[in-house]
């Protein structure tokens, strides 16, 4: 059952957007929920993967991006013991929030967006 109605052949139509974008937005629950930021959007990209194709590409997207962000804390946490790990989460949190913030806004205007430097987990 695919409802999926595109103006053209290169801009998705507006509810894949905004699920899109929800999706990525989905990951800042992960600043209140321990692991939010892995499951919001994987819920998100199971409900919708199959309804949009817009929604499958940038779910996997941000997953990707969610789990080596995830990653990345870890190494982080684990460096706090030589100091030099509270920096790098500092700027970690920063980028994550400003990476997502930007796909978010990418995604809504329809541009395909990928992450830089991400480990693709989800191909």
């Amino acid at each position: 059952m695919n409802q999926e109605i595109e103006t053209n052949d290169s801009t998705p139509d507006k509810d894949a957007r905004t699920w899109a974008m929800i999706c990525h937005l989905s990951a800042l629950s992960g600043y209140f929920i321990p692991l939010g930021n892995v499951i919001g959007p994987l819920i998100i990209w199971a409900i919708k993967k199959d309804e949009y194709a817009f929604v499958s590409e940038q779910g996997k997207e941000a997953i990707n991006f969610q789990l080596t962000m995830t990653i990345a804390y870890i190494v982080s946490i684990i460096l706090c013991f030589v100091v030099i790990g509270i920096f790098l989460l500092i700027i970690l949190t920063i980028y994550a929030l400003v990476m997502i913030i930007i796909a978010s806004i990418k995604v809504n205007d329809g541009v395909d967006y990928r992450f830089p430097h991400i480990i693709r987990f989800i191909k």
